[in-house]
């Protein structure tokens, strides 16, 4: 997972850091809907991998 979570910042970090500036003026449920999205993203992956 911190392998995944690193790709971005190494990759490009000014749009890792315009993002995370982004996600930092969200509302809470703006965030837990983005954490949603992403479970269940991550989720599918895991289905369609099995």
């Amino acid at each position: 997972m911190l392998v995944l979570e690193g790709i971005l910042p190494f990759a490009a970090p000014r749009l890792w850091r315009d993002t995370f500036r982004r996600l930092i003026e969200m509302s809470d449920g703006q965030i837990r809907f983005v954490g949603l999205i992403s479970m269940l993203v991550g989720l599918a992956l895991l289905a369609f991998l099995s």
